[in-house]
């Protein structure tokens, strides 16, 4: 389950989901506005955000129970999408997946005009990326090429154009935007559905909190502590799953074996 703005979540999660597709059918959910998905015709609530990937699952004929793997902002839509409906999620993988008393600490550091503000310079940002001139070459590394991807082996030279070419028609997808937008709310609507109520194992980097008044792997630990998860705090950034996915993969895979699934 793909985090905020990520172009192409079939490539993106691939050095991971290869690591543990010899034991496990998985699926990539491409949301609209991801991937080669559409743009969205609903608001990028939590509630649309998991019966669409309900919807889409059921359609292709994956039926359920499922086992969970947001990363980022799909930790929202993972822990409503579990706790509104037990009898489909067996247990949820975290990676580096947010967590709703964060986001309750950055909604109380920063206020809406201001992250409205934010969303614009971002949106502003990603309309100059689109044209593909110097402005893009410049900021590559923390752009297109942020997971270090495209200059890695992990992809084949044709799957590195293709996910190029779908972060590209992406890259001003107003469906990421409107996300942003909701988070606070997406994130206060999960709670509401109570603490993550199935097996669970997080695997949480160490990236720098938004806020003043909690560190990330903090909110982690916190959070894991009221669920009962496992976590695994990494020395590593927030696109763990591709830079250390044979690390991150081994974790996913003894916690699933140790709770016999």
């Amino acid at each position: 389950m793909a985090g905020s703005g990520i172009g192409c979540p079939a490539l993106e999660y691939k050095p991971l989901w290869f690591r543990m597709s010899s034991k496990y059918r998985i699926a990539v959910i491409e949301k609209a506005g991801y991937g080669l998905s559409g743009k969205a015709c609903t608001e990028r609530t939590v509630q649309n955000l998991a019966e669409e990937s309900r919807a889409a699952l059921r359609a292709v004929g994956i039926e359920p129970p499922y086992i969970l793997a947001p990363h980022s902002y799909s930790g929202f839509e993972a822990i409503w999408w579990a706790n509104t409906y037990p009898d489909e999620v067996k247990a949820v993988l975290g990676i580096d997946m947010g967590f709703p008393n964060m986001m309750k600490a950055q909604a109380g550091e920063i206020p809406a005009e201001k992250k409205k503000a934010m969303v614009d310079k971002s949106r502003a940002l990603m309309q100059r990326i689109a044209k593909r001139g110097m402005l893009d070459r410049l900021t590559r590394s923390r752009t297109v090429n942020a997971s270090g991807l495209l200059s890695g082996i992990e992809l084949t030279d044709e799957e590195k154009q293709t996910y190029e070419e779908v972060y590209y028609k992406n890259v001003t997808s107003e469906a990421v935007f409107e996300e942003a937008m909701l988070a606070e709310a997406n994130a206060e609507a999960a709670d509401s559905t109570g603490i993550l109520s199935c097996l669970a194992c997080f695997a949480v980097s160490r990236m720098k909190s938004p806020v003043k008044s909690l560190t990330w792997q903090q909110a982690a630990k916190d959070y894991a502590a009221l669920c009962g998860a496992e976590i695994h705090l990494l020395d590593a950034d927030h696109f763990l799953y591709a830079k250390h996915p044979g690390s991150v993969a081994g974790l996913f895979l003894k916690f699933l074996q140790k709770q016999g699934l």
